[in-house]
């Protein structure tokens, strides 16, 4: 992790850090000396954890309003002081938008994008109390800035959350800073699901630029420094984290059409 990005003192919630990529977001702010509590809808069997020192694992459907200020109010309670919220929770399986029933695109937008809303408003509430205020950091998605045709519901919630920043970093300043990561493919213990085997996945990674796709570290770090001091300008804007992006098909259509 890097060394000059400090978080000792400092109380951060991660919203889904219980695996994938919140737990990896979890483990780099503990690597950083923070205090981190992490939620999930179930208590893992094993917390996130750095040489020791494990994160406080709660319970919590972000998807309920009510979970959610309880929760806010439960880190207060611990720890009189909430200064990072990293709002992870979220995701899609893939189906079909042609067929897939309303309840179901209604479901994805209430955990990628109505969630992210309360959740910011619990946290808020908090930050504004605060004499450091505090710093709100969304988990976009790649999918909110192109076609995401199987999950189109989940990249026009994830489009939403972007807008969203937008507005919060006005209203809620100056405060309390708004920020939204956003990753391209990362590789997590559920990769296999979406690319296959290993040689699935390394032919996935052959189409992104930087030749792999993104570790959980990788966003952790992007995280780190949104929500460090270094970045105390930064508010109201989306990082990409897509490893240069994808490369555009007509190149390969190109090539074929000459050879």
């Amino acid at each position: 992790m890097n060394p000059y990005i400090d978080f000792q003192q400092q109380v951060v919630l991660v919203t889904g850090g219980t695996k994938g990529i919140g737990r990896g977001i979890a483990e780099g702010f503990l690597a950083a000396g923070a205090t981190v509590l992490v939620c999930g809808r179930s208590l893992p069997e094993v917390a996130p954890a750095h040489h020791g020192r494990e994160a406080e694992c709660l319970a919590c459907d972000v998807r309920e309003a009510d979970a959610v200020r309880a929760l806010v109010q439960g880190v207060l309670q611990r720890h009189g002081r909430l200064d990072v919220l990293v709002h992870c929770a979220g995701g899609s399986p893939a189906v079909e938008a042609a067929t897939v029933s309303p309840r179901f695109h209604e479901g994805v937008i209430r955990l990628n994008f109505t969630a992210a809303l309360h959740t910011a408003q619990a946290a808020n509430a908090a930050m504004q109390q605060q004499a450091a205020g505090g710093v709100i950091v969304f988990i976009g998605s790649v999918s909110a800035l192109r076609p995401s045709p199987g999950t189109a519901a989940y990249g026009a919630a994830k489009a939403a959350v972007l807008s969203l920043a937008t507005s919060l970093a006005v209203e809620w300043a100056p405060k309390v800073r708004v920020v939204v990561v956003s990753p391209g493919l990362v590789r997590t213990e559920q990769s296999a699901l979406h690319y296959g085997d290993a040689a699935g996945m390394a032919a996935v990674s052959a189409t992104i630029p930087l030749g792999r796709m993104a570790e959980p570290a990788d966003v952790a770090q992007a995280c780190l420094f949104v929500a460090s001091p270094q970045a105390s300008y930064l508010s109201g804007t989306n990082l990409l984290l897509h490893g240069g992006g994808e490369k555009p098909a007509f190149l390969d259509a190109a090539k074929a059409g000459t050879a």
